[in-house]
């Protein structure tokens, strides 16, 4: 299999810059939230659960970056597109959609 090492990389450094901004972005409403909870109520209820959801799609995003930067040293080393079970060439499809798998096809299932 030939992969386009220089292609991954920048593919996955654009994909870093996108979590690293949303991210940010997520930390910046937490922090400076945009609701005024000496409100009602009600409304300091949806402000928690805004808060919650956003609290877990930051989760979700920094999951995606520690993924995103274990792919990037795998092309430093020289690991990428192997599978980390049979250590067979990831299928080249597979590592298009998901630029960071660690898995061929047939062990993903």
């Amino acid at each position: 299999m030939n992969i386009d090492f220089k292609s991954a990389k920048q593919e996955l450094l654009k994909l870093k810059e996108e979590y690293e901004t949303r991210i940010a972005k997520i930390e910046e409403h937490i922090q400076n939230p945009q609701d005024d909870l000496n409100e009602h109520w009600e409304d300091q209820a949806i402000a928690y659960r805004q808060n919650d959801m956003r609290k877990n799609l930051m989760v979700e995003a920094q999951q995606s970056l520690n993924y995103v930067n274990n792919a990037l040293s795998r092309i430093e080393d020289g690991s990428y597109g192997e599978c980390e079970v049979c250590a067979e060439p990831i299928e080249p499809q597979r590592l298009q959609a998901l630029p960071y798998a660690t898995l061929c096809m047939q062990h993903a299932e």
